[in-house]
């Protein structure tokens, strides 16, 4: 079986970001954006995926909200890279992650549609060091740049903190049962024999 690994390096005058991923990993991360919270939901990312992941992201403008966008397309762009042609994989993945008072449901299809449904349900303005909006459009740039079919949606809860946090560990679990390998499955898992 091929390596399904990848490095992509996105460069910009707004930011500088480097991620290498291993979809076959153990959960391994080493995670430097300079923002906290981020650094915290990535490495809940990786370690509940159980992929390996590293990033580098710094900023050249100072601009948070460049960091934080350009990160996750720089991290949905590295998945999309080492899933290759997706053969073999399940393809299809889904999760329902509860944090406390708060539970969080997602749905993946990995065929190379992209379309996705976010409902976070933040009521707060910031989040620990991130902005309710950053937040927002960290998920859904990581969505749209995973070249996938996704729904992720909070289901209900008090705490905003928790609401992200089950939000985030739904995506990486989901995503985990999506890119493992079928023994079962021969090719390209599609009717049309391609995705």
């Amino acid at each position: 079986m091929k390596s399904r690994k990848s490095t992509i390096k996105r460069s910009t005058q707004e930011t500088s970001i480097t991620v290498s991923v291993n979809l076959d990993g153990t959960g391994k991360t080493d995670i430097k954006t300079g923002i906290n919270f981020l650094d915290h939901l990535i490495v809940s990312f990786g370690k509940h995926s159980l992929m390996d992941l590293k990033v580098v992201a710094k900023t050249n403008d100072n601009i948070e909200h460049h960091l934080i966008e350009d990160t996750a397309i720089t991290i949905g762009q590295a998945i999309d890279k080492a899933l290759d042609s997706r053969k073999g994989i399940t393809r299809f993945g889904n999760a329902a992650v509860p944090m406390d008072e708060s539970i969080a449901e997602a749905s993946i299809d990995l065929v190379k549609r992209p379309f996705s449904k976010l409902t976070l349900s933040i009521k707060r303005n910031k989040i620990e060091d991130m902005s309710k909006e950053d937040l927002e459009h960290f998920f859904i740039s990581l969505l749209q740049n995973l070249n996938s079919c996704i729904h992720l949606t909070v289901k209900y809860g008090e705490n905003d903190h928790h609401k992200v946090e089950a939000a985030i560990k739904s995506l990486a679990v989901a995503l985990r049962r999506a890119v493992s390998l079928d023994s079962k499955q021969k090719g390209i898992p599609s009717t049309k024999g391609s995705m």
